[in-house]
Formats: structure tokens, C-alpha cells, sequence
């Protein structure tokens, strides 16, 4: 690859990059006003079984794209059929696999359910999958085009506004199913702003009929992909259903307000997602593995700065972030600085695993499934250690936390050394000032912290504006080199046919 082919996929990821982080600014803006309501109105209880059931309608989703998500921009790059039927066929998988998936849940609502008895539109939950499916494949063959605009209005607009205003409106008129139901209108809403621009950018596939033969080969070519996707879906999500199991849903519901919470940087470090797989698969058909190496620890450098930044922000003020969504939720404090953490060091095993899924697919998959089973059995050595010391129980419940911190410590490790082996390059993102900007950002946030209770409102409205400008000042003055900088430039957008394979 040449030297202005580099600067142009550097370039191809900082514009990629700051579209999806405006999205993530909107959808932080749409995502609090639901996070407030489902506090406030409904409540801890009614959260906790919301959250159990829509991890397993997530999960069935996530399984029912076959790895797709991740696998389509590959599967474009290498093929000579038009790519319109292509991502017809994907989406016609995608399609059955839904049918199947609701089917088994609709069957078997206790899954969704463990908890507490089944009534209202409960059982019927599992009809959306199809269209969470259907919306990930579509926005997938649009960022294989570098679209990520139709990304940031399906993920940051329409679905975090539909479920805020959605929710509190059935809190009025239904208020027993509010909070699912208006989960229901999200991901409909969210497809049908994900199909309108798939159809624009693909059209109508004419001609086309599903290839069976192919689409089973597809599938299979996938199940790596898939079971990656499934095992990092898995390490998010598997810690409150084990609190499911060992607690009430009142527990389950105040982990999940600061699950949602921590999750903000985790959207935001899928913002370079979309178009990183693309680029890496471009590099990867020249057989240009040091250019691979350069966009990971490039990538890398910018989502755990980001993801640092935001987790100081909302972990050093932590009581005053959960109390702002309801008195009750402050007990979720501790699992909130916990989990915040564990984002920003799994960033860099995050980054790696979009080069290991095609470069070490098999060894990827083994590693991920290894450490799934090491933060399980954590998670409840932890839990019934502290229920056998008699600890309170809102530390009990942060113990999956705690779990999910170490495991992905640990992922990040090993993935980066594995992928610095194939590739031959250093790979981490990871630089000293990160260390000093952190330490700067903990300093000032203590001043604020530690203010009257009656000045509270100052840790929100102005400790976290000065933690977040102590740690950008110092990573602006002492991190930041010249292709760093790309991220914030105006340049002009790369020429979408040098960074696409195959395009048709």
C-alpha cells in the first residue's frame, strides 16, 4: 500500500469515526430522558424484568444474523454475483433465522421470564426479532459503502427517541407493559430508518432469487464470525442474567440502569466499527499486514482516549450520574465504577478482535470462549464469597462487575499479543499520557467530590465539564501526533471506490 493509500484509510477512519461520535453525542442526549423515565415511572421491579427479557430477545437476534454484522463486508469484497442479491441473500438468512428464533421463545417465554409469571403481551416479545436482524444486516451492507450516516439516524435518533417518548406515554395507558412495548416500537422504528437508505444505496433485487445452496455456505463460512459476535455480545450481557439468577428483579434492575450507563462509551467505540472492518479488509486482500497493524493502533489509540474521558466523567461523580435517574439506584454505584472500567480496558482486545476475525478467526473464537467461561465462574465465586462473608448486597451484585473487569483485562492482553504475532507490528494503542491525563482527571474530580452535599449540583454541572477538560487538555497537548488530528480535520472524504473491494 502506498503512502497516500495509508493516509487515505487513516482518513477513511477519523471521517468515519466523527460522524458515528456525533451519533453518539445524539444518542446520549435521546438515551437519558428514557434512562430517567423507566427510573422515575416505573421503577426498579419493572426495569429488572424488562432487562432479563430483553437480553434473551437480543441474544436470539444477535445469533439469527449468523455473523453477519461483521461478515458481509468480507463476503462483498470477494464475490462476482451483483452485491444487490448478495445482501438480498443475507437478508433473506437473517429473515428465517428470526422466524426460528421467535418461534423457540414464543414456545418457551419462561427463557425470557426466569423470574416471574408470564401475562400481558409478554409471550409475544420474540415478533421484533426479525426486525433488530433485519436492521443490523442492512446497516452493515451500508457501511461496507462507508455509509455511516444511516447508522448514527437509525442507532442515535430514531431508536433512543422512539423508546423515551414511547415510554412515557404507555406509562399513562399501559403501564405493565410500557416499558416492553416501547422497546417493540424502538426496533421497528429503527428497521424502517435502516431499509429506507439500504434500498436507496442497493435498490430492488431484480433478477434475484435466494441461493440456498449458497446461503447455507454463507452461514457456515460465518459461524467463526457469528460465535465471536455472540461470545463479546455475551460478555456484555451475561453478568445480569446470572444476577437474574441469584437475585430479585429489583437488583437486576438497578445493575441495569448502570449497565446502560457504562454502556455510553461502549457506543462510542463502536463509532470506528463500521467503517474499520471495510478498510482492514481492503489492506488484508492486498496482503498488507502492516497497514493492518497501523489502523488497529491507530483505531485503538482514539476509542480508548474517548472511552477514558467519558468513564472518568461518569465514574468519579458516580453517586450523583446514578441518582439522577432515581434515589434508588444510587446502590448501583459501585457496579457503575466497575463496569466503566472494564469498557475502556477491553478496548484494545475490542479493536484487535476486528483484524482477528479474519486474520485468526479460529484462535479468536477459542480465546473469547475461554475467557466467557473464566468471568462466569468469577462471577459467582465472587457473589457467593461475598454472601458468605455477609457483605451488603449491592456489593454482592457488583461482583459480576468486578468479573467482567478482570476477564477483559485479560482478553485484551492475549488478543493483542496474538495479533502482533500474525501481523508482525505492535498493535496497542496504549501511551504514557493516558496514565498522566487519568491521574490529572481523578485530582480534580476529588475536588468536586468532595464539596457540601448541598452543592451536589456541582459535581454534575461543573466537575464533570473540568474532569473532562483536565484529561482532553493533557492527551491534546502531550498524545496527539499529526494523524491524530485527522480525527478533528475537515479534509476532504476519500474516494469511496479506493476503499472499497469489489464494489459493484
Amino acid at each position: 500500500m502506498t503512502e497516500p493509500e495509508g493516509k487515505a484509510d487513516i482518513a477513511a477512519l477519523a471521517k468515519g469515526g466523527r460522524t458515528n461520535v456525533g451519533g453518539f453525542v445524539l444518542r446520549l442526549i435521546a438515551r437519558l430522558p428514557f434512562l430517567f423515565i423507566a427510573g422515575r415511572l416505573y421503577g426498579p421491579d419493572l426495569v429488572g424484568r424488562f432487562a432479563l427479557a430483553v437480553v434473551v430477545v437480543e441474544l436470539a437476534a444477535l445469533l439469527a444474523t449468523l455473523g453477519l454484522k461483521r461478515g458481509l463486508a468480507q463476503a462483498l469484497a470477494n464475490t462476482d454475483r451483483p452485491h444487490v442479491h448478495v445482501v438480498w441473500d443475507a437478508m433473506a438468512l437473517a429473515f428465517v433465522m428470526s422466524l426460528l428464533a421467535s418461534a423457540v421463545l414464543i414456545a418457551f417465554p419462561q427463557v425470557m421470564y426466569p423470574d416471574s409469571v408470564i401475562q400481558g403481551l409478554d409471550r409475544f416479545l420474540p415478533c421484533i426479532i426479525f426486525a433488530i436482524a433485519w436492521s443490523d444486516v442492512s446497516l452493515a451492507a451500508l457501511a461496507y459503502r462507508l455509509n455511516i450516516k444511516a447508522t448514527v439516524t437509525a442507532r442515535a435518533v430514531v431508536e433512543p427517541w422512539t423508546i423515551s417518548i414511547a415510554a412515557w406515554v404507555l406509562s399513562y395507558i399501559a403501564f405493565d407493559d410500557g416499558l416492553v412495548l416501547s422497546y417493540v416500537a424502538s426496533m421497528a422504528a429503527a428497521m424502517i430508518a435502516s431499509i429506507i437508505p439500504f434500498v436507496r444505496s442497493y435498490g430492488l433485487p431484480y433478477g434475484w432469487s435466494p441461493r440456498l445452496s449458497e446461503l447455507f455456505t454463507l452461514a457456515r463460512r460465518n459461524m467463526p464470525l457469528a460465535g465471536a459476535d455472540t461470545i463479546e455480545w455475551a460478555t456484555r450481557n451475561v453478568d445480569r442474567f446470572i444476577l437474574g439468577l441469584l437475585f430479585e428483579p429489583k437488583i437486576v434492575g438497578i445493575y441495569y440502569m448502570a449497565q446502560q450507563v457504562s454502556s455510553l462509551p461502549q457506543k462510542l467505540k463502536t463509532s470506528f466499527e463500521p467503517v474499520l472492518g471495510p478498510v482492514i479488509s481492503r489492506s488484508l486482500a492486498e496482503h498488507d499486514l502492516k497497514a493492518v497493524a497501523n489502523q488497529v493502533r491507530q483505531v485503538g489509540f482514539w476509542t480508548i482516549t474517548a472511552q477514558a474521558a467519558i468513564a472518568l466523567m461518569l465514574a468519579i461523580p458516580g453517586e450523583a450520574v446514578m441518582g439522577m435517574v432515581g434515589p434508588e439506584f444510587v446502590a448501583g454505584t459501585a457496579a457503575l465504577g466497575f463496569l466503566l472500567t472494564a469498557e475502556v480496558l477491553a478496548s484494545t482486545g475490542t479493536v484487535c478482535e476486528s483484524a482477528l476475525v479474519y486474520v485468526a478467526r479460529m484462535r479468536n473464537l477459542m480465546i473469547s470462549m475461554a475467557m466467557l467461561g473464566v468471568q462466569i465462574a468469577l462471577s459467582f465465586v465472587l457473589v457467593f464469597a461475598m454472601r458468605d462473608q455477609q457483605w451488603p448486597i449491592n456489593y454482592q451484585a457488583a461482583g459480576p462487575a468486578v468479573a467482567l473487569m478482570i476477564s477483559v483485562t485479560i482478553t485484551s492482553l492475549i488478543k493483542a499479543l496474538v495479533l502482533k504475532g500474525v501481523l508482525k507490528a505492535p498493535v496497542s494503542g496504549y501511551r504514557w499520557p493516558l496514565v498522566w491525563a487519568t491521574l490529572a482527571a481523578i485530582v480534580v474530580g476529588t475536588i468536586f467530590t468532595s464539596l457540601p452535599k448541598r452543592l451536589e449540583w456541582a459535581e454534575l454541572i461543573v466537575g464533570i465539564p473540568a474532569i473532562a477538560a483536565t484529561f482532553l487538555f493533557i492527551i491534546w497537548r502531550w498524545a496527539f501526533g499529526p494523524e491524530d488530528r485527522t480525527l478533528f480535520s475537515k479534509a476532504p472524504p476519500p474516494d469511496n471506490d479506493a476503499l472499497t473491494v469489489g464494489t459493484r
